[in-house]
C-alpha cells in the first residue's frame, strides 16, 4: 500500500514511517517543511497530489500548557488542517488514520474510558483534539481514530527521556502520584496501527499498554530499570507529590486509563504490559547512539 505519514520528525510519526517501510509499504514521509499544518490548504494539496491509500496523521500540537495561550495554532494544527486532509482523502476515496488522545476526557471517572464514553476536555489541547475528531468524521465518516495516552519512545521529547536526563544530572525527582494512566511505547502503538490498517478498520479505538500506574510509579520504574540496562543515573529515589504540588497552566485528567476491550480482538497478539515495554524501550535507548 501507499501510505502518507505526517509528523515524521515526532516520536510517533518517525517510528510509524520506519516500521511501515520495513513492512514493504510505499511510505511518503511528510515533515513540517513539506506539510506545514499551519497552512491547511497547502497541506491538503500534498494529499491531493499523492493520493495515498492511507493518510496516517501523527502530526499534532501537543504542548498542553502552551496551548492555553496559543489556542489559534492549537486548533489550526489539531482541528482545521486534519479536517482539510480528510476532505482531500474523501475526494479520491482513500482512507485516513487520525491519532488522538486521552485528553478528550476529563479524567473524573474511576474506571477506564471506553470509546462510547462522552468526551469532556479540560483545556485547549483536549478540546482542539476532540473538535479535530469531529471535523474529520464529518468529512470522512469511515475515518479510523486511534486514541492513546502517556506516549514515550526513544525519539523526540517525552516523560521517560526527561526523567533519564534529570536523573543522570543528579537532580531531585518530585513527581505527581495522584494521576493515573497507562504508559504506552510508540512501537506498540504502531503495531496496533498496522493491525487496524491491514483489516481496513474504521471508527474509534483505544490503545494503551496493559496495566496502569501513576506518574510517580512510572518515574520510579524508569530510574529502577535504567540502571539494569546500563543507563547511567545518579538519582535513584523519586518523591511522590500531589497534583497541587506541581501546578500547571492546563489541568490534567486525574484518570487517563483507556479501555482496550474493543481493539483487542483485532490485534495479532496480547497487549504488552506497560513495564515490559518500558524495559524494552530502555534497552533500545541504551544501545542508540543518536537518540539523545
Amino acid at each position: 500500500m501507499k501510505l502518507l505519514v505526517t509528523g515524521v520528525t515526532g516520536q510517533l510519526g518517525r517510528v510509524a514511517a520506519a516500521v511501515f517501510s520495513q513492512q514493504g509499504h510505499t511510505v511518503i514521509q511528510a515533515d513540517r517543511e513539506r506539510m506545514n499544518f499551519l497552512h491547511s490548504t497547502q497541506a491538503a494539496a500534498v494529499v491531493h497530489a499523492e493520493q495515498p491509500d492511507w493518510v496516517i496523521n501523527c502530526a499534532a500540537y501537543t504542548q498542553v500548557d502552551k496551548a492555553e495561550d496559543d489556542a489559534v495554532q492549537a486548533f489550526t494544527i489539531n482541528r482545521d488542517t486534519p479536517a482539510q486532509l480528510a476532505q482531500a482523502v474523501a475526494g479520491y476515496g482513500g482512507r485516513m488514520l487520525q491519532v488522538s488522545t486521552d485528553f478528550v476526557f476529563d479524567g473524573s471517572q474511576t474506571r477506564p474510558y471506553t470509546e462510547d464514553d462522552a468526551p469532556h476536555p479540560l483545556g485547549v489541547y483536549g478540546q482542539s483534539k476532540l473538535e479535530g475528531e469531529q471535523a474529520i468524521r464529518e468529512a470522512l465518516p469511515d475515518v479510523l481514530i486511534l486514541r492513546t495516552a502517556w506516549v514515550y519512545g526513544v525519539h523526540g521529547n517525552n516523560f521517560v527521556k526527561t526523567m533519564l536526563r534529570l536523573a543522570a544530572a543528579g537532580k531531585p525527582l518530585r513527581v505527581v502520584d495522584d494521576q493515573t494512566g497507562s504508559p504506552t511505547w510508540t512501537k506498540d502503538i504502531v503495531s496496533a496501527m498496522a493491525a487496524l490498517i491491514n483489516q481496513q478498520a474504521g471508527g474509534v479505538y483505544h490503545y494503551v499498554a496493559d496495566g496502569e500506574t501513576s506518574w510517580h510509579g512510572f518515574a520510579s520504574a524508569i530510574v529502577e530499570d535504567a540502571g539494569s540496562v546500563g543507563i547511567g543515573i545518579k538519582t535513584t529515589q523519586v518523591e511522590p507529590i500531589p497534583t497541587s504540588g506541581y501546578p500547571t497552566p492546563a489541568a490534567r485528567p486525574a484518570c487517563s486509563v483507556l479501555d482496550t476491550t474493543k481493539i483487542r480482538p483485532l490485534l495479532p497478539s496480547p497487549i504488552p504490559a506497560w513495564r515490559d515495554s518500558l524495559r524494552n524501550m530502555l534497552k533500545e535507548y541504551a544501545a542508540c547512539a543518536h537518540c539523545s
